[in-house]
């Protein structure tokens, strides 16, 4: 048992920091991706069919990638950004660019959810672009918002463990190196229940923190 998590931890504490900068970087790209497929869409505040049309061409595009390829197909990038091209910290490039599309477009559903009378009546009283998207806009889908967060986490923690196949670190590759190679079910399937618990945890704490958010 010992044994076990002393090979258990290290590979959790990795796939957490896989998950938990992937997700921050995500949300840094992929949320002024979102604002921008939605406000240059036609009759939004700011209609740019050019620019809305190639930036929903390039998130479908990365979107219809499997990861799996999307990892190999973006190696010399990713040892452009890194150095490398195996482990965690390396992982993190392709965990990005498949989450970043995916969380955009959960960004543009959540912001066309907002009431149009809202946004209205923000035009009405003067409030230039950035401000409609900073105070009316962002905060009025916060709620959705965060679960679209959640669903984006969940979506980077499975992602995380397919890079663990191919050198990503973390708890795919325990599950792989004792589990599918040493044959020890035990390890495969107390890593199957980690992450079932991760998922579990995360779930919850979102779900949590939008229905706060939705009684402010």
């Amino acid at each position: 048992m010992n044994d076990f998590i002393v090979l258990l931890l290290p590979s959790l504490g990795e796939t957490l920091y896989m998950v938990l900068v992937s997700m921050i970087f995500t949300v840094l790209l992929g949320l002024p991706l979102g604002v921008i497929l939605v406000v240059t869409d036609k009759d939004h505040i700011l209609p740019n069919s050019f620019i809305h049309s190639i930036l929903s061409y390039m998130v479908n595009m990365t979107r219809s990638l499997p990861f799996i390829i999307l990892m190999i197909f973006i190696i010399p990038f990713t040892r452009w950004i890194v150095g490398t091209t195996i482990g965690t910290t390396a992982a993190i490039v392709p965990l990005v660019i498949a989450a970043t599309p995916f969380f955009a477009r959960v960004v543009e559903t959540a912001l066309r959810e907002v009431d149009w009378g809202v946004v209205e009546a923000s035009i009405a009283m003067g409030a230039t672009p950035l401000q409609m998207i900073t105070k009316v806009l962002i905060p009025e889908a916060m709620p959705s918002l965060v679960l679209g967060i959640t669903i984006t986490t969940i979506n980077i923690l499975g992602y995380s463990a397919m890079a663990g196949v191919v050198g990503g670190g973390g708890l795919g590759d325990l599950a792989v190196r004792y589990g599918y190679h040493r044959f020890q079910t035990e390890v495969m399937l107390a890593t199957v229940l980690v992450l079932i618990l991760l998922v579990q945890i995360i779930q919850y704490c979102g779900n949590r923190a939008a229905q706060i958010l939705n009684r402010k």
